[in-house]
């Protein structure tokens, strides 16, 4: 969400910035800019929508200098406009800023009582008027920075450019990712490793708190107290290459493909194929006494820990509570000191969820994060890191790393029923064996499932609602496949429970609402049969996903049946994700959307 560049260099910053931009555009936006510093004065150019528009801009005007700084905006304060889009700008201050300062009301009182005139309708622009102020009265940038940051309430990233100081690049953190580059002779910042990648390899995370003050050949790190810190660089794994769609239309549908070796690689780092059995890191607790596990998400990783909430149960036999992270902690409830709360997030930065676990931590709970950014905030503060090995993830709905941390969960709920002494080595070799599978049998499905999807995408695509249905570990797939379908397709889609249907939505069915079913061969297959029978009873169409078995009981009621391999039901939600992902691509790509930057959602949710 939002997305911050800096860069204080030896050359031209517009055209970097902009790509710096356009490796951000992933987390999604609704307006851009930049501003740079030329010969002591500050200039900007700004533009509503998409990357080009600004592109556009910035040619038609250009902008010099060596130092600059860029934003994309997704709009939380005021409408999505050029008046709104970032940077903002004083006399004095230019300032890009992700987040939500909670105290800009009263701020911007005080500083309209000083003779400030705001433009913007944003919280941002408090922090612009707030900066100038200080500096007006005679503090130096850094001075100014440090009582400044202590002024605000909320969660902020910000990158800041001052009047006259052509050799001066700030920034500070709190709730909201930034890093800084090193570079030859230049220093950047960034809201991530993938926007620097073509800069640097060399990147510091700031810490809660820290303020950067930059110059072209040091960085000075301080905390919010305004004492001086170290922060490790570290040899960042992302290049300026990575980002590329290959031979694919979209990131979204490159991604999909990547899937049997991103499992497979996060499969290979928990399970030792030899003798069949689960290897988890080093723990910091001891998984046999636990009594008592919560799974803490948000969006696709909550329908993530909805899968693994029936596998720790069942395998480890131990009672789960599951929430979503923006309500885990505003209803106060227990948290038992000595029990496991694992936080399940793509980024690491998600702002709810690592609100929860801090929450969790301060109650004395264990935690553990379910990540794909071994850098991010929750990777660092969490007790235990249980990594998904899924590489960069630019589509804003996810799929590769919805699919790595299934594996990821259940690797971690068979560790612990073999811990806890219920499972047994038998069961534990079958499900390695099953996961180790997995991989296999998603190439087959990428193979066989496109041509097999064209008739159904044509009969969605014209929908205007759609029913996803499950039972069992195929409930939370369900409320996945509708999640895909809205975020990307904008067509009303809802999971339920099969069993839920004559308790309320059986009434929205007719001949012109389609009904897909997930319906692998497991225990809960008879009653999914029977509850697809109520559906067609009532003209339903129904479009099937199961196995070849499955599909003999089930094409006299279903006007589409689509097959997928057998495999262990255990591990079926890494095999039935495959098709719901793309069956909303397709139907997205049909519609003709924006398959990889839709409309209002942006990839990390850094905001509350």
């Amino acid at each position: 969400m939002c997305g911050i560049i800096g860069i204080l260099g030896t050359e031209d910053a517009a055209p970097r910035l902009i790509d710096g931009l356009r490796r951000l555009e992933y987390r999604g936006y609704d307006s851009a800019g930049i501003a740079t510093l030329v010969d002591g004065k500050l200039d900007r150019r700004r533009a509503e929508g998409k990357l080009r528009n600004l592109e556009q801009e910035v040619f038609k005007h250009p902008l010099p200098g060596l130092l600059g700084i860029g934003h994309t905006r997704w709009a939380t304060h005021g409408v999505a406009n050029t008046t709104n889009a970032h940077p903002h700008m004083s006399d004095r201050v230019a300032l890009v800023h992700n987040g939500i300062i909670e105290n800009f009301r009263p701020l911007r009182a005080e500083l309209e009582a000083k003779g400030f005139r705001f433009e913007t309708d944003t919280d941002t622009e408090v922090i612009v008027y707030l900066l100038t102020d200080l500096l007006n009265q005679g503090l130096s940038p850094k001075a100014a920075m440090v009582q400044g940051m202590q002024r605000l309430e909320g969660a902020f990233a910000i990158a800041v450019l001052v009047t006259g100081e052509e050799g001066l690049l700030m920034g500070a953190r709190r709730g909201s990712p930034l890093a800084v580059g090193y570079g030859d002779g230049e220093m950047y910042l960034g809201s991530d490793a993938l926007a620097l990648g073509p800069l640097t390899r060399r990147i510091a995370y700031l810490e809660e708190g820290d303020i950067a003050i930059l110059t072209r050949d040091s960085a000075e790190i301080l905390n919010e107290k305004g004492e001086t810190v170290e922060r490790r660089i570290q040899i960042t794994e992302l290049s300026g290459a990575i980002v590329g769609k290959g031979n694919y239309k979209h990131f979204m549908e490159k991604e999909i493909h990547e899937q049997p070796a991103t499992v497979g690689e996060t499969l290979n780092g928990l399970v030792d194929a030899g003798t069949r059995g689960v290897v988890l890191p080093d723990l910091p607790f001891d998984l046999g006494s636990l009594d008592r596990v919560t799974l803490v998400a948000c969006g696709t990783s909550y329908y993530a820990a909805m899968v693994a909430k029936y596998w720790i149960e069942s395998l480890g036999q131990v009672p789960v509570e599951l929430d979503i992270a923006s309500e885990f902690r505003y209803r106060n409830g227990p948290v038992l000191p000595g029990s496991l709360a694992i936080f399940v997030s793509q980024s690491g930065e998600t702002v709810d969820t690592l609100a929860a676990l801090r929450y969790a931590k301060a109650k004395g709970a264990h935690t553990a994060a379910v990540v794909n950014v071994p850098t991010s905030a929750m990777a660092r503060e969490a007790d235990l890191v249980l990594r998904t090995l899924a590489g960069p993830e630019i589509g804003v709905a996810t799929t590769k790393a919805f699919t790595a941390q299934l594996s990821v969960l259940a690797c971690f709920a068979t560790a612990l029923g073999r811990a806890r002494g219920v499972l047994s080595a038998e069961r534990e070799a079958q499900i390695t064996q099953a996961l180790m599978e997995i991989p296999a049998r998603l190439a087959e499905g990428l193979v066989k499932l496109p041509s097999a999807l064209t008739a159904i995408v044509e009969e969605v695509a014209e929908a205007r609602d759609v029913l996803y249905l499950g039972r069992g570990l195929s409930y939370p797939l369900a409320m996945e496949g509708a999640l895909k379908l809205k975020e990307i397709s904008y067509i009303h889609a809802e999971g339920y429970a099969a069993g839920e249907m004559k308790h309320g939505p059986i009434a929205l069915i007719d001949e012109a609402v389609p009904v897909i079913a997930l319906a692998p061969e497991d225990s809960w297959f008879e009653k999914t049969v029977s509850n697809l029978q109520e559906v067609a009873a009532r003209r339903g169409r129904v479009i099937v996903f199961t196995t070849k078995t499955g599909a003999e009981h089930l094409r006299p009621i279903a006007a589409h049946v689509v097959e997928l391999p057998s495999i262990d039901p255990l591990v079926s939600p890494l095999l039935y994700a495959l098709p719901v992902q793309l069956l909303a691509y397709y139907v997205a790509v049909r519609k003709g959307t924006d398959v990889d930057q839709p409309r209002n959602l942006a990839k990390s949710v850094t905001v509350e």
